[in-house]
Parts: C-alpha cells; sequence; structure tokens
C-alpha cells in the first residue's frame, strides 16, 4: 500500500496541508516545521507525485537549457560540463529539473526553443552563449516567455537578466599581465566575432595595447572556433608571419590546448620562445605541458547564478531585471615568461 500526505502528516503530527506546503518549499512554514516534514517523509518513503503536482499548478519544473550547437562538437569544450554542474546544482536545491536542446544548424536550435515554449515543455530558459542579432532572444522577449543568458545581450540590454564576466576587463588585465612581462608583439586568438565575448575580449585586449602606446596589429588577430582544432589553424597562421608574436591572449583554454599541441610540432617551446594567458581555467590547465596561466571566470558560478536567477524570475514575475556579473582572477603557472630581445 502507498504511502500518502495524510501518513506523513500523522507522524510528523501536523495537517495535510501543512505537508503540501512544505513540499513546495513555502516560505510561509518555519525551517523546524520543515525539516519535520522532510524527516517524517523520509522515515515512510514517501516521494511526491511532482507530475500531479505540475498538472495542477500548470507549472514543469524545468528549466530549458539552450546550447549553442550539436552536443557531439559543444562536449568537446570542458567549458559546458563546467558550467552543467552550476545549473544542476541550483536547480536541484529548488527542485527544478533541466531539458537541454541542440542542433547542427541555428534553425534547429531555434525550433526546439519555440516547440519548448508553445508547448509549455519548460517553465523558462536559459541561453548559454549570446550572439549578434539574437534570434532566439528576440523571441523569448517577444513572448514575454522567462529567460536568462549566460554572458550580455548585444542588444536590449536593460530588458534582459544576464550572468556574465566583466570580459573586456578580463582581456584587458590578460594583455597587461603579458605587457608586465616586457612583451610587445602580443596576439589574439579569439572565437566568433559573431559571439558577444569574442567582441568583448577583442576590445579588452585592444585598450591594454592602446594604453601602453601599442597600435593593434590585425595580422596579430586570428578568430576560429572554440576547440583544440581552433588553435592549432590559429597558431599555424601567426607562425608564417615574417614577425611572429612573442605571446598570445587565447580566448579559451581548449584553443590554447591546440595551440601548445601546434607548438610542439613546431618545436616552439613555451614559455621560452612564446608565452599564453588563456582563459576559463578548466582542469587541464593544470596538466597541460606546461601548465597554462589562465584567467578563472568561475564558470560553476555562471551556472549556479543563472539557474537560481531564472527560478527567481518564474516563481516571481515582478522580479527586476538584474545584471549578475561574476568575479574573474588571473591564475598564474608555468606559459609565461619575460621577454627579453636577443
Amino acid at each position: 500500500m502507498s504511502v500518502t500526505i495524510k501518513d506523513v502528516a500523522k507522524l510528523a503530527n501536523v495537517a495535510p496541508s501543512t505537508v503540501s506546503r512544505v513540499i513546495a518549499d513555502s516560505p510561509r512554514i518555519s525551517e523546524q516545521t520543515k525539516q519535520k516534514v522532510r524527516d517524517a517523509m523520509e522515515e515512510l518513503g514517501y516521494y511526491p507525485n511532482f507530475i500531479a503536482r505540475s498538472l495542477a499548478s500548470r507549472s514543469t519544473h524545468v528549466l530549458g537549457l539552450v546550447m549553442p550547437g550539436s552536443a557531439d562538437v559543444v562536449f568537446q569544450n570542458p567549458f559546458f560540463s563546467n558550467v552543467l554542474q552550476g545549473l544542476s546544482e541550483s536547480a536541484h536545491e529548488k527542485k527544478y529539473a533541466l531539458q537541454m536542446t541542440t542542433g547542427k544548424k541555428e534553425s534547429e536550435i531555434y525550433n526546439s526553443v519555440v516547440e519548448m515554449v508553445q508547448g509549455r515543455r519548460v517553465d523558462g530558459i536559459i541561453l548559454l552563449n549570446s550572439h549578434i542579432n539574437d534570434k532566439i532572444m528576440k523571441y523569448l522577449l517577444s513572448t514575454d516567455f522567462p529567460f536568462v543568458v549566460i554572458g550580455k545581450p548585444y542588444e536590449n540590454l536593460d530588458q534582459i537578466t544576464h550572468v556574465d564576466n566583466d570580459n573586456i576587463l578580463a582581456a584587458r588585465e590578460a594583455t597587461e599581465y603579458l605587457l608586465t612581462l616586457n612583451h610587445k608583439k602580443i596576439a589574439f586568438i579569439g572565437g566568433s566575432l559573431n559571439l558577444v565575448v569574442t567582441i568583448d575580449r577583442l576590445l579588452g585586449y585592444d585598450i591594454a595595447l592602446r594604453q601602453a602606446g601599442i597600435t593593434l596589429n590585425s595580422q596579430y588577430v586570428i578568430h576560429e572556433e572554440f576547440l583544440q582544432e581552433g588553435g592549432r589553424e590559429a597558431i599555424s597562421e601567426l607562425l608564417k608571419l615574417s614577425e611572429p608574436p612573442t605571446a598570445l591572449v587565447v580566448a579559451d583554454d581548449l584553443m590554447a590546448l591546440g595551440v601548445l599541441k601546434k607548438l610542439d610540432e613546431y618545436g616552439v617551446l613555451v614559455p621560452k620562445d612564446l608565452s599564453i594567458v588563456s582563459f576559463n581555467n578548466v582542469l587541464f590547465t593544470e596538466m597541460s605541458k606546461p601548465p597554462l596561466t589562465s584567467v578563472d571566470i568561475n564558470i560553476f558560478d555562471l551556472g549556479y547564478e543563472a539557474a537560481k536567477n531564472l527560478i527567481r524570475k518564474i516563481e516571481n514575475p515582478d522580479e527586476p531585471i538584474r545584471r549578475i556579473i561574476i568575479p574573474h582572477q588571473i591564475v598564474e603557472r608555468s606559459s609565461c615568461k619575460e621577454y627579453r630581445s636577443n
């Protein structure tokens, strides 16, 4: 015979309505009472029927995650597994599940989002990056559907809650770090210029150079995919130059790993011949050869705050628009060295 709310209420010595409120995590119930009810639920092996609750409340208790490409490509980059850890933990605390959508083409991803919204399959949506002229963002704004962006929206900044780093400042500081090591020929390897994060990091790099009295050399700016192959392609182009750079700002650790592997093939030593600062500070940066100096953007926190703020918007439609900036810091390792001309 299955355990019911009434059985839990009897053991906890509370009303069945109190048990229902505890399950819904109502702020009207004291923490002491909540704990008593939860202990009773655990003792009896009672598990709330969330499907029935969803039908009654017209809420799915599911957050939709919009990945920026097909799963086989996206999950090559550890950024996404790290951000998912933060999203998952934050959602779990409020008893929300996650539903992910991917696609090989932008049109496929867009259509999946429309199906999510119109079919009311999720209560809200998290976009895991921000594009120029983002069709999905415009659609969600037009439908007034709850959503949060990881990254900075290209437009309608004051209408969209977003969680981001100060990428302009982070890239400026990464470039300044290399400048303090006496490097003047500093190249930038970034992702697509359709991504706002690339635009911001390129701007920070440019600002640091200009403040140091150095004119940006367009040959030193390369854009590729945030993948190992992108890093390999970029460094191959830079090494062909008559005056190759002595240092690199690489906008993603996975790209930097590709750079390191290609440099090893060419017999170029890091940091003896070339210094590198990259971004994200994922696990393998400590284990690469040499270990990479990287800007830690606290990826877990980006995901955690995104889910937390989306749930706030879902549960309180009057929640104000927020811009949450996650702090960053440069983690120094062995991939940089002071430049000394021969």
